[in-house]
């Protein structure tokens, strides 16, 4: 994400707390414990956007859609204990029982708390998704070398540096960060990435009493298999990481198709958008400010990549500052390579389903 350093970024990202910018109107939230890991607002009737407290790292947002007979969650966070604090808050709400599952796409953020819900429990994803999550794919890449690879080195300098301090407040602080990145580090290794059990490959309707869940595939964009989940009577959408309240991580796009799929989720009668990171957004205009994101992204990465430069210098010599009135994060020149080396696989005719480790 363009202006925000790797070391700030990291713990937002795992928390599940990205920047916000346009929020929803605001709607009563639930009262919750010092303890809890998520944050539940009531965006309409029996429907609740999960964001991080930061307690515990869930990686993403989720959506509690609490229907006549079952509930119906939107995405399962980065690990199994992830997924189980959301089932724990969500029992709090009601005695009905999770039915189905649905990943807006395979990134280890949204769909590695899949292997929580038993056989009862319905998981509905796009068929990429089933086939990345079925090969493994969300187990490495980019993404997941960069936040999650790296855990047991952070672990042991984290050791280290608590071998170096002596008694007082900042090992104390030390320790705690040790405890916390240990027991994510035990987390992400109980991970078994498992797949959707029902596959989208255009559309799905669910119908639960007088209310409709509409799951739509509206084309490529963040990944290649983005699903959104569209509820017409409430007029809300559930957009997972196709559109967030701050630029989407772009390493695994797919930037032409993306902005013509924005214009497709555009159609879409809609008044609130539930994003997968970031509070909730009113109406569309966040629409039109990530596709001016993304087509200023693309002219600057295609003119350095003319001009011969390597992924690594584009990265450095990219500038998105025009765009810091919508996307406060940005705050100087430069952006994380990951897009980069996407667009430039994208530009060199190779666009990898399971793009392999970083090379840096």
């Amino acid at each position: 994400m363009s202006g925000v350093t790797f070391r700030s970024l990291m713990p937002l990202l795992a928390a599940g707390v990205l920047a916000t910018s346009v929020m929803a109107r605001p709607q009563s939230q639930e009262p919750s414990a010092a303890s809890d890991a998520f944050r539940l607002t009531r965006v309409a009737e029996g429907v609740y956007h999960a964001v991080g407290t930061g307690v515990m790292p869930v990686g993403s947002n989720a959506v509690v859609i609490i229907n006549e007979d079952d509930v119906v969650l939107v995405d399962s966070h980065s690990t199994p204990a992830a997924a189980e604090a959301l089932q724990r808050q969500v029992r709090r709400l009601t005695t009905k029982p999770v039915r189905v599952v649905i990943n807006t796409h395979f990134h280890w953020d949204h769909a590695h708390g899949n292997q929580v819900y038993g056989s009862g429990v319905e998981i509905i994803g796009h068929d990429f998704t089933r086939r990345m999550l079925a090969s493994g794919a969300s187990m490495r890449g980019r993404s997941y070398d960069m936040f999650i690879g790296g855990l047991p080195a952070q672990v042991e300098q984290l050791r280290t540096r608590i071998a170096q301090t002596p008694e007082g407040p900042d090992r104390a602080t030390l320790q705690q960060q040790l405890v916390s990145q240990e027991r994510y580090l035990d987390a992400t290794r109980a991970v078994v990435p498992t797949p959707p059990t029902t596959v989208v490959r255009d559309r799905l309707v669910l119908t639960r009493g007088s209310r409709e869940i509409h799951l739509r595939f509206l084309g490529r964009g963040h990944t290649g298999g983005d699903l959104v989940v569209y509820l017409p009577r409430e007029r809300l959408v559930a957009t997972g990481d196709l559109l967030t309240a701050g630029p989407a991580y772009l390493g695994d796009g797919y930037f032409a198709d993306w902005l013509t799929t924005l214009d497709a989720l555009r159609g879409l009668d809609f008044e609130t958008v539930l994003p997968g990171h970031g509070d909730a957004l009113t109406g569309k205009a966040r629409i039109d400010h990530f596709q001016a994101y993304l087509r200023d992204f693309l002219a600057q990465v295609r003119r350095l990549h003319a001009e011969g430069l390597s992924a690594e210098e584009a990265a450095r010599r990219i500038d998105l500052r025009s765009h810091a009135e919508h996307y406060p994060t940005i705050r100087e020149a430069g952006i994380l390579s990951h897009g980069v080396y996407r667009a430039y696989d994208e530009l060199d005719g190779r666009t990898p389903d399971a793009p392999g480790p970083l090379p840096w």
